[in-house]
């Protein structure tokens, strides 16, 4: 019962009877009838003592591994070593093209015993196609490799285009698409990781939006760590080992989170056809390699070193005379050499080419080219022709142009860029333009060139308003000070007598002072309504060397307003005159006193 599972074959030798074959023509209906069984039953009896031994010797040995130097895919006239490693006990390898019915090559193992070479000296559309290799070992013949396809560049064959989209910089743990794509309408491409032996993988072609045909590769997500560098051939059906040129390599570009540079130009965004244009990408981190990407473009981003200015670290990118094909939105990058990752993107810069499309605008301002700060302004730019965007741009400004859509009034398409409140930094001479949604970095030719002035009130207005604020505070000054002056002499007490006078510049008639130097000035004090105890002292100061004389008021108890004068570098002299008595022998009236005054 234990053995009832197992099925174990029948020799053959005891089994099957024996069988003679003629030809068919030899025999009768009958007969051949008759010998169709026997036939059968041998051809039976011949798999069932061949097939099992042979799978069983099969599964002694371990299935070799085949590659090719330098590579699989090879250009005409080049050279090229097939590789099949086996296992120590190995005597012979053998080498085996699918499409051949005899062994394609016989090689004994090396001295390692552990492998054998194939060589092709000369590649050739002979030698492209599928090989496997097996090695013979005292246990019996090893299974077959798995197959290795070598493929022949002709040269023939132009070679594809392979692009990125949306762009070839991806950032870290993204996707990409890769689209190689050709006019020669191949059936298959095939898109291959720079360093790997074999294809990475190879797709069926579909219609392109421009003709021809494609493949659209979906690549992800990206790691940092690794170099992705990438190409991509096309071929036909019938000849799948005879592939087309490759296509330029594209090195995808994985940013990160490091610093991201700054991008800038010397010239204007808006450039001419042929003009001089230098990007240039600067950074305060201190990248030694630096790349700059044009957004939707089939080529790679270029790469530059380092070079240091201004304590900056940055790399700048000649673009040549401008050719249309320049305008686009371009972003940089830093890198560093023993990183494959690369920085954030800069600011994205747009480079916009003038003259592409055969329309002029025109440009306009309301309320006028001069206006004062503060003003509304209206900047308004038309055409008769179908326009998608204006741009409007001022000569010399660093900000990109402005972009409106169009809209269609009056017959006229146009744009309405406003500038409200006005400052002096709006002034500047504008242009403007138009541009098609499908090339929206092609711009028309400009308009003509519009000033815009912003210019203050006129000069003569400064100065009367200059003039009437001097005129008010002169004003507030002199009432301040009369205001002043009457509370001085409303708080001074009656009765209060002088002070010395501290001005050592009063001198006495005696001075010796020369006559044609003094001008002489007199004043006059009269007392209009004597009062009794009024008096006037003159002292006369023996210390003073100058004999300065000082003169004090004295008043009685009864109230009354008492005036003074002070005089400085002043030479008094003082003469007193009293009117001679009357013939009554009363006091004159008004009795006067005289003070001269010299002025030196």
């Amino acid at each position: 019962m234990g053995r009832a599972g197992l099925r174990v074959p029948t020799p053959c030798v005891s089994a099957c009877p024996a069988v003679t074959v003629g030809p068919p023509s030899a025999q009768s209906e009958r007969e051949r009838g008759d010998a169709m069984t026997p036939t059968l039953t041998a051809l039976l009896c011949l798999g069932l003592s061949v097939g099992p031994r042979t799978r069983a010797q099969a599964g002694t040995r371990p299935k070799p591994t085949i590659w090719a130097e330098p590579g699989s895919v090879m250009p005409w006239g080049t050279s090229v070593t097939i590789w099949c490693q086996g296992g120590l006990e190995a005597q012979e390898y053998r080498l085996y093209k699918d499409g051949e019915s005899r062994v394609w090559d016989r090689q004994e193992p090396l001295e390692s015993r552990d492998k054998a070479k194939f060589s092709i000296t000369h590649m050739t559309d002979v030698h492209a196609g599928r090989y496997h290799c097996n090695y013979f070992s005292p246990t019996g013949w090893s299974e077959p490799s798995d197959p290795l396809e070598l493929v022949l560049v002709t040269g023939l064959l132009d070679k594809p285009r392979l692009s990125a989209q949306p762009s070839p910089v991806v950032t870290s743990g993204g996707n990409v698409t890769l689209q190689c794509a050709s006019q020669m309408r191949f059936h298959r491409f095939v898109l291959m990781r720079e360093g790997e032996r074999q294809p990475s993988w190879t797709l069926g072609s579909q219609a392109a939006p421009h003709g021809g045909t494609q493949a659209l590769f979906p690549v992800g997500p990206m790691t940092p760590s690794l170099r992705w560098t990438f190409r991509c051939y096309g071929y036909y059906s019938n000849t799948p080992q005879i592939w087309s040129d490759p296509s330029d390599p594209l090195e995808l570009l994985v940013s990160g989170v490091s610093g991201k540079p700054s991008l800038l130009t010397q010239q204007d965004t808006v450039v001419t056809y042929g003009q001089s244009l230098t990007l240039q990408c600067r950074s305060d981190v201190s990248y030694n390699r630096f790349a700059l990407s044009k957004e939707g473009a089939p080529d790679p981003p270029r790469q530059l070193g380092r070079q240091t200015q201004a304590g900056l670290s940055g790399a700048d990118f000649p673009l040549g005379p401008v050719r249309p094909s320049h305008g686009g939105r371009y972003m940089c990058y830093g890198g560093h050499t023993l990183s494959s990752e690369w920085s954030a993107p800069s600011e994205p810069l747009d480079i916009l080419l003038a003259g592409q499309l055969p329309y002029t605008p025109s440009l306009s301002v309301q309320p006028g080219p001069t206006v004062a700060p503060g003003e509304n302004v209206t900047l308004l730019c038309q055409s008769q022709s179908s326009m998608d965007t204006f741009l409007l741009s001022k000569e010399g400004a660093a900000d990109p142009p402005l972009r409106l859509r169009s809209q269609y009034r009056a017959g006229q398409h146009q744009a309405e860029f406003s500038m409200s409140p006005v400052t002096s930094a709006h002034g500047g001479t504008y242009r403007c333009y138009g541009s098609a949604s499908t090339s929206p970095y092609l711009l028309s030719q400009p308009s003509d060139p519009l000033e815009l002035l912003v210019s203050g009130p006129h000069w003569y207005l400064y100065i009367l308003l200059t003039a009437a604020v001097a005129f008010v505070l002169l004003l507030s000054l002199l009432v301040l000070l009369l205001v002043l002056h009457q509370r001085r002499v409303k708080g001074r007490k009656p009765g209060a007598a002088d002070p010395e006078p501290k001005d050592r510049g009063l001198h006495d008639s005696s001075s010796p002072a020369p006559a044609a130097q003094e001008e002489s000035l007199y004043a006059s004090m009269q007392d209009i309504q004597p009062e009794e105890g009024v008096e006037l002292d003159h002292q006369n100061t023996q210390d003073d060397p100058q004999g300065t004389t000082y003169a004090q008021v004295t008043a009685s108890d009864t109230p009354q307003d008492v005036t003074y004068a002070q005089l400085n570098c002043l030479t008094l002299r003082q003469e007193t005159s009293v009117s001679p008595p009357s013939q009554s022998g009363k006091p004159p009236a008004e009795p006067s006193v005289y003070a001269a005054l010299a002025i030196q």
